[in-house]
C-alpha cells in the first residue's frame, strides 16, 4: 500500500462527491418508500436500470438529447409506480412480503432487460461524454457535475415540500401514525400512490443519470443493492437530505480506498458500513 499524490487524492475525493450524489439520488426514493410506506421496495433497483436502459434506446436509436428524457421517463414511471402501489394496497402485502414481491419484480424487469437489449454491455455514447472543464489540477466531467447538482436539488425539493407543504406533513403524520392520521381526515391510499408514484420517477430520474455515466449490463441491478441499502439506513428512513450526504460519504469513502488500496477494496466500505448500521441500529429495520 502506498500514499497517492495530493492530485490522485483530491480528485479521488471529487469523484467519490459525484459518485456518492448518483448513490443518494437512487437511494431518495427507496428510501421515502421504505420509510413512508413501510415497504422495502426492491423493484426500485429494477426501474433504475430500466429507466437507465430506455434513455440509452433513445439517445442511441432516437439520437434524442438524453436529457430530453427527463420530460418523458419520469411521468410513464410515475404512472407505473401508482398502478404498483395500488396492487400492493389491493392485496395487503405487509412489509415483509413487500420484500419478496418487489424483490420477483426486479427479477422480471431484468429479465425484460436483457430479452430488449440482451446481457452485453451497454454505453450511451453522446457529445457529453467528452466535456470536462478543470479547475486547478482537477477535472470536472459535466455528466457527473449536472448529476450531482441535480441530486442536490431534487433533494432540497423534497425536504421543502416535506416540512412546509400541507402534503408533505399529512405523509409524515401517515408515517408516524397512520390511524391517528384518518382519524384527523388524511387519505392514506391516495397519498401512498402519490409517494409510490413520486419515487418511481424518482428512479427513472437516477436511471437516466446512471446511464450518463455508467456501462450497463443487467447483471448490474443487484450490485447495487448493498451499497444504495447502506446509504439509505445511513441517512435515515424516509429522510429527504440523508440519503444525500450518506451517498456523499460512502462514495468519498470508497474514492479514497480505491486510490489508497485497491478498487477490489472499495466494496469492504459500504458493506461494512451496512453491518456496522445494522448491529448499531436494529430497530431501525
Amino acid at each position: 500500500m502506498s500514499f497517492p499524490s495530493f492530485n490522485l487524492l483530491a480528485q479521488s475525493i471529487l469523484s467519490g462527491i459525484f459518485i456518492g450524489g448518483l448513490y443518494g439520488l437512487i437511494g431518495l426514493g427507496l428510501g421515502l418508500t421504505w420509510g413512508l410506506l413501510r415497504q422495502i421496495n426492491l423493484s426500485h433497483f429494477g426501474l433504475v436500470f430500466l429507466s437507465a436502459y430506455m434513455s440509452y434506446h433513445m439517445a442511441t436509436v432516437w439520437h434524442m438529447d438524453p436529457w430530453l428524457s427527463l420530460l418523458i421517463l419520469p411521468p410513464l414511471f410515475f404512472a407505473f409506480g401508482v398502478g404498483m402501489q395500488w396492487v400492493m394496497a389491493r392485496f395487503q402485502i405487509s412489509p415483509f412480503n413487500s420484500l419478496l414481491v418487489t424483490f420477483g419484480v426486479a427479477v422480471v424487469i431484468e429479465s425484460l432487460i436483457q430479452a430488449i437489449w440482451t446481457a452485453d454491455f451497454r454505453r450511451m455514447e453522446t457529445h457529453y461524454n467528452d466535456m470536462k472543464f478543470s479547475v486547478g489540477s482537477l477535472y470536472v466531467p459535466i455528466p457527473e457535475l449536472l448529476t450531482l447538482l441535480l441530486s442536490v436539488s431534487i433533494a432540497l425539493l423534497i425536504w421543502a415540500a416535506m416540512r412546509y407543504t400541507d402534503l408533505g406533513k399529512a405523509l409524515r403524520a401517515m408515517a408516524e401514525d397512520g390511524p391517528i392520521a384518518a382519524a384527523f381526515g388524511i387519505n392514506q391510499k391516495g397519498l401512498s400512490l402519490v409517494l409510490a408514484g413520486i419515487c418511481a420517477a424518482l428512479a427513472a430520474v437516477a436511471g437516466i443519470c446512471l446511464a450518463m455515466t455508467f456501462t450497463l449490463t443487467p447483471s448490474q441491478i443487484f450490485a447495487w443493492v448493498g451499497v444504495v441499502f447502506a446509504v439509505v439506513m445511513l441517512g435515515g428512513l424516509g429522510s429527504a437530505l440523508g440519503p444525500l450526504v450518506g451517498g456523499i460519504i460512502i462514495g468519498v469513502s470508497e474514492a479514497i480506498t480505491m486510490a489508497v488500496a485497491s478498487p477490489s477494496w472499495a466494496p469492504i466500505v459500504s458493506f461494512s458500513l451496512l453491518i456496522f448500521l445494522l448491529l448499531l441500529r436494529p430497530g431501525k429495520i
